[in-house]
């Protein structure tokens, strides 16, 4: 499936051009394989053992976790698992050995001051699946292990053994694909903590909405359909979604959130540059290619394509609205053209992040978790936020 592949391979370059923007006094993490994964079974794509990065907590943060996945797409066949599964999105083997720790995992309490002295993990993403996927027959073809759940597993459990099984503070997050697998994992993770622990989930960018393209077709739902379907997702996903739902449908944050039972807060630009590029207007929905300067930069919309991005914008906020508004959830939906918000230190934390209330993500994030403040805020439309730093695409031809 054309459309599939193309999805992959822009979602590859969009993680890509974020990994470049990391600051230049981050903290570098060595990788840690989770080779005794491996006999369960529980591996990447192409069968080789599962990955993260741990930097160790201190001082008052010694018994606190963030343990943030990785995002990165999906694949939604064999076209496009195979397409991964010689990549870092795939396969441990083609990771880079050590990564830099900005943003919401930076050990500077000037870049973040709530987390900064905590354990901290980046989970590594090598299946595809948001961590759903357990498919046991593997094709003796392609070789494709479709294994996200088990990987999952072996993780969390690695975790609990090196201290998580020790934590009075603990917050999942994610970005993108990572940010939806902190929703779809977000109560499942609080039963493994102990009693009494503090547990949040914080989902950037993983609010994907259920959205038809501007051609009229539900390109996205088709797509995680066969996300659900190759992976063996379904037995994975929460069972109060999938008991009303077609599997495929609870893939979407909109059919779920409102029956977690975990503080979680949804962090999200209203029009997500990603959403927009390959959920509004994917290039198949776009053949002449009039959508092309305005997905590379909002600046160059037109009136009538504004129009349809502030319809998109609606839709978001009714797809959020219906979650309900519990105390113990928080907002902070800006109007910015951006993808992923929490791993950019100039986007967390800094003197010209983004703002909302007069509060940076990081503040809100942090008075959110310790209770010090609830925030929920929804910014106004586009233009008028002058905090946001507006993603613009290099070239306007990648549709």
């Amino acid at each position: 499936m054309a459309n599939g592949s193309l999805c992959s391979v822009l979602w590859c370059r969009a993680v890509a051009c974020a990994a470049a923007l990391v600051t230049v006094d981050a903290l570098l993490v060595d990788i840690t394989y989770v080779e005794s994964a491996v006999a369960k079974g529980a591996v990447c794509l192409d069968g080789s053992a599962p990955a993260y990065h741990l930097a160790r907590g201190s001082g008052s943060g010694a018994n606190s976790w963030l343990v943030h996945f990785e995002g990165g797409g999906w694949c939604n066949n064999v076209t496009t698992c195979l397409q991964r599964k010689h990549t870092r999105l795939g396969s441990s083997k083609e990771m880079a050995t050590q990564i830099a720790f900005s943003g919401i995992l930076s050990d500077r309490p000037d870049y973040s001051p709530d987390f900064y002295n905590w354990n901290k993990v980046k989970v590594r993403y090598c299946d595809g699946s948001s961590f759903t996927g357990d498919v046991q027959q593997v094709d003796p073809t392609t070789k494709l292990y479709y294994r996200g759940a088990r990987i999952w597993q072996a993780v969390m459990e690695d975790l609990l053994a090196k201290g998580m099984d020790k934590a009075q503070n603990a917050l999942i997050s994610g970005c993108s694909a990572g940010g939806l697998t902190s929703i779809l994992h977000c109560d499942r993770f609080h039963e493994l903590l102990p009693v009494g622990a503090r547990v949040k989930c914080l989902s950037d960018a993983g609010f994907f909405i259920n959205e038809k393209d501007v051609a009229g077709v539900g390109y996205i739902a088709a797509f995680f359909n066969d996300v659900v379907t190759i992976h063996g997702s379904a037995k994975n996903l929460p069972s109060s979604c999938t008991s009303s739902l077609p599997p495929g449908m609870c893939f979407f944050p909109q059919n779920e959130v409102k029956q977690i039972q975990t503080p979680l807060f949804i962090l999200n630009a209203a029009y997500d540059s990603w959403q927009v590029r390959n959920i509004l207007v994917p290039g198949i929905a776009d053949h002449r290619g009039t959508w092309h300067s305005c997905k590379h930069d909002i600046d160059q919309c037109n009136a009538d394509q504004l129009r349809v991005l502030q319809g998109f914008r609606d839709d978001f906020l009714k797809a959020v609205a219906e979650q309900g508004n519990s105390a113990t959830r928080g907002l902070f939906i800006n109007s910015c053209f951006v993808h992923c918000q929490s791993e950019s230190q100039e986007l967390w934390f800094s003197s010209d992040s983004p703002m909302l209330g007069n509060t940076t993500i990081a503040n809100a994030v942090g008075d959110w978790f310790f209770n010090r403040s609830p925030f929920q805020k929804i910014d106004c439309p586009y233009p008028c936020d002058s905090t946001c730093h507006n993603r613009i695409y290099d070239d306007p031809s990648h549709a």
